[in-house]
């Protein structure tokens, strides 16, 4: 088997084994146990990755890199000049994510929620760099990250119920003709959707706000972020989007039973809503279907990008591979809260069948 290293990613809010809460409480595994522990005695390589809880997805790729690389973070000169905030950040020179990466280790990269989109940026920044931060850099202070030229280290790219073209649960509350207050659902979500925002909403510090998750995960904003995010042609692509709405007679979509009470609310009004973005993009019915809290369509690969049903006897690189819209909520990834959820079979499985890939 090749020496590959499996790199796990939390999305907006959560933790990773950097975090002192993943020792009470992992986020991959929540309930049923660390995944990792359980993955690695299968004798998979695997590592849970902490970045930003809010932060942006550039902010957090480069968090990332560091981590991986073992060095310190470096947000870029260009990047950190423009929104306002400290250039670098962390060293992890002494506390190296993988004990060593080096030429031979593949990564395989999975990002559950916003995490998708970390990786997928991380990726596109190693593979081809960043021309704002070469232009700006000085000699010899230009990440690598930011030279590009090391997409051939990425194997994989997993996402997992990722919102690739952002989420109209941020959408919803800045259209004018959409009134999320008129969604009928029960008193209890309502305290519970606003609980559900605690922790979500970032501590600014002065930076630019357009540097920051929220930002990024609105639909425009997103789209844009895809324009500039390449699939990249040598690398194997996967996303699992995750549903768990039902279609009514009225076209709208409701929560199945069993969804986290966290998520009633918000399936319910995604599940509601309709609708133009300010850059003009059209939300219709087919973006009701959703998992709590990102659209099912969403999650199944950036619109415009190569892209078929997962077919496990002819996978190809240079093209998103989609699995079908797994039966379960925007927690079901992580093993539930609320719901506990058996993950492991399938991780294993996916895990096997991505190291068997050539």
């Amino acid at each position: 088997m090749a020496d590959y290293s499996f790199v796990f990613v939390h999305g907006l809010s959560g933790w990773g084994s950097y975090d002192a809460v993943y020792r009470r409480m992992p986020y991959w595994g929540m309930r049923g146990g660390d995944l990792m522990a359980f993955l690695r005695g299968e004798g998979f390589a695997c590592y849970a990755a902490s970045v930003a809880p809010t932060g942006s997805a550039w902010d957090r790729a480069c968090e990332l890199y560091a981590q991986i690389a073992g060095t310190r973070v470096d947000y870029g000169m260009a990047h950190s000049g423009m929104y306002r905030h400290w250039r670098f950040g962390r060293d992890f020179s002494d506390c190296p994510l993988l004990p060593e990466w080096n030429t031979h280790t593949r990564l395989v990269l999975l990002g559950h929620s916003f995490g998708g989109t970390t990786v997928r940026l991380f990726s596109e920044l190693l593979a081809n760099g960043d021309e704002a931060e070469r232009n700006a850099a000085q000699d010899g202070d230009l990440s690598p990250l930011f030279a590009g030229g090391s997409g051939g280290r990425i194997h994989s790219i997993v996402t997992l119920a990722s919102p690739m073209n952002g989420t109209t649960a941020y959408d919803l509350f800045s259209d004018p003709d959409f009134d999320p207050k008129s969604v009928k659902a029960p008193l209890w979500s309502k305290g519970l959707a606003r609980m559900m925002s605690i922790g979500t909403t970032p501590r600014t510090d002065g930076r630019d706000r357009r540097d920051l998750a929220d930002y990024d995960m609105h639909i425009d904003n997103a789209l844009a972020l895809n324009r500039r995010m390449k699939t990249l042609p040598d690398v194997y692509c996967f996303s699992v989007p995750c549903s768990y709405t039902r279609r009514q007679a009225d076209g709208t979509h409701v929560p199945k039973k069993g969804i986290e009470p966290l998520f009633v609310m918000r399936a319910r009004q995604i599940g509601s809503y309709t609708g133009k973005t300010k850059g003009g993009f059209v939300i219709d019915d087919a973006w009701r279907e959703n998992d709590g809290l990102v659209n099912t369509i969403s999650a199944a690969c950036p619109l415009g990008a190569p892209a078929k049903p997962l077919d496990p006897a002819r996978i190809e690189r240079g093209m998103w591979n989609v699995f079908p819209a797994r039966p379960g909520d925007h927690m079901a990834l992580q093993g539930g809260l609320a719901h506990k959820h058996d993950i492991r079979g399938f991780y294993q499985d996916l895990l096997r069948m991505i190291a068997e890939l050539p």
